[in-house]
Formats: structure tokens, C-alpha cells, sequence
């Protein structure tokens, strides 16, 4: 079992005694750092080949948060931290990277929890991961992680919130069914609600779903023919994108989208170098 699996495996038994919510509760301090060292060619040309990125080049964008996310679920799982990780959710991803990274580059990783802040729909943490050469700062992420639960305060309806603006249709993408699995097994993260219909319906849901993660990485990779190197990059999860299906990717000047029919599952804005 991986070092990732027997997180998840430890979130499954921690879970049930955590109580999201709790008054008073705060993040533990403790952060996780990964010495440098040479990136696997292996995985790395596996993550590549199943987000859409060239095999040579540049390291993928999204790259150093995979390699962080082992260690984040060890603190997530943690016995101190405050909120259960079964049933989180990941509502947004930023990533800046100060400069282009290579392969070949020996990244040391820091990890380490930023803070809870209410949300409408419970509590939120966000996780921060950042990469070093030679001690200077060359790459961070800050995610967000929603923890739902009930808020114990009351607000008067509201209009449900604006649809953001169709963006002009891109590309086409058909999502296999055993697309969970393929970067689950590239990535290390297989979380059950990705694998297979069964595992799925466990975590209520009625299919199994794409990684949040694999979209982004696809939408930088498509985004990525254009000119100048991607910086930075927000993305927002608006909806689980179902496997299988199939998704439009549109884009338009720095703003992008994933959308299956009339429904929005991703929204982003990207920066470009120059």
C-alpha cells in the first residue's frame, strides 16, 4: 500500500471522530518537508501522457502539487488536524510559478495547513504547498477544502448566483470510464469517489467522477499551445464532471472553462509570461 493509500486509510478510521464545526477549533502548525530530490521519470511521463502535457519540456504546471499532495493527506489525516477528510471537497486551486521548472530541477517541498475560515456551507481550510531550489521560493499552490456541515445560522433566501458567461467552445473532450483510474494510478491519488461506479455510490455519489486536479491539468495543457509560459493560474470547481462523458473546454483572452451541456464544471483564469 502507498504512502497515499494508507492516508486515506487512515482518514477512513479518524473521520467518524471529528466533528467539523467543533467551536474553538484551530489547525495544528505542524508542516510536512520533502528533501530534494530527482523527480521519477516514470510517473512523471505517466501524469504527462494522461493530462495531455508534451513528454519533454518544461515540468507540467500542476506537477509539484501532485508530488506535495502525499504529504498534505498525512497532515489532513492527522490526528490533531480539526476537520474529517472523508466527505472533503476541493473548491479552488491557485498556482504561481515564479519561474519555468524542468524535470530535472530537485525540488524541496514544504506542506502545511493556512487557516479555516467559514463558509455558507460549513468550514474551509486552505493548503499550501510550496517548492524550493537552492532555499529560494520558485513555486507555490493554495487550495481550498470545504468541510460541509451545518452553520447553526440562518440567512434570508437569496437569488440563486448568476451563471458565469459561456465562453467560445474550444476543444472536445470524451472521458473514458477508466479515466479515475489511469490518473489515479499516474498521480497516486485514488480516492474511491474517482475508481469505479461501486466505490462511488459508498460517498454518495451516483458515479464515479473526474479528479478535479486531472481538469485543470488538462485545461493548462490545452491553454498551453498558445504563446508565452503560463505563470499562475486560478481554477474553481463548480460540479463533479462525471464519468464517463463528454466535456467542452472553452476559452476566451486569459479566462477558461469546462462545461458538459449547459452545466459549468470548471471556471479559470490564467497569467502568461510577458
Amino acid at each position: 500500500m502507498t504512502g497515499l493509500s494508507l492516508s486515506l486509510a487512515r482518514g477512513a478510521v479518524t473521520s467518524p471522530f471529528k466533528r467539523a464545526g467543533r467551536p474553538g477549533a484551530a489547525l495544528p502548525a505542524d508542516r510536512e518537508v520533502i528533501p530534494p530530490g530527482r523527480i521519477a521519470p516514470g510517473p512523471l511521463a505517466a501524469y504527462s501522457r494522461v493530462c495531455g502535457f508534451a513528454e519533454s519540456g518544461p515540468l507540467p504546471l500542476t506537477y509539484p502539487h501532485v508530488m506535495g499532495f502525499p504529504a498534505a493527506m498525512r497532515l489532513m489525516t492527522a490526528r490533531g488536524f480539526p476537520l474529517p477528510v472523508l466527505g472533503l471537497v476541493h473548491t479552488w486551486i491557485e498556482i504561481t510559478a515564479h519561474r519555468a521548472l524542468h524535470p530535472t530541477d530537485e525540488l524541496e517541498l514544504t506542506v502545511y495547513a493556512d487557516g479555516l475560515t467559514p463558509h455558507r456551507r460549513g468550514t474551509e481550510v486552505t493548503m499550501v504547498t510550496e517548492a524550493r531550489l537552492s532555499g529560494v521560493l520558485v513555486w507555490e499552490s493554495r487550495s481550498g477544502y470545504l468541510s460541509r456541515h451545518a452553520t447553526g445560522t440562518t440567512t434570508p433566501p437569496s437569488a440563486p448566483p448568476a451563471s458565469p458567461p459561456e465562453l467560445p467552445a474550444a476543444a472536445e473532450w470524451r472521458l473514458p470510464a477508466d479515466l479515475g483510474r489511469r490518473y489515479g494510478a499516474a498521480s497516486g491519488d485514488r480516492n474511491p469517489i474517482h475508481l469505479h461506479p461501486v466505490t462511488a455510490r459508498l460517498f454518495g455519489f451516483p458515479r464515479h467522477i473526474a479528479h478535479g486536479m486531472w481538469t485543470v491539468a488538462r485545461c493548462l495543457a490545452e491553454a498551453g499551445t498558445g504563446p508565452g509560459r503560463i505563470r499562475s493560474v486560478r481554477a474553481d470547481f463548480k460540479a463533479p464532471v462525471p464519468l464517463p462523458s463528454t466535456v467542452t473546454y472553452a476559452a476566451e483572452g486569459a479566462a477558461f472553462q469546462v462545461r458538459g451541456g449547459s452545466r459549468v464544471h470548471l471556471t479559470g483564469s490564467l497569467t502568461r509570461e510577458g
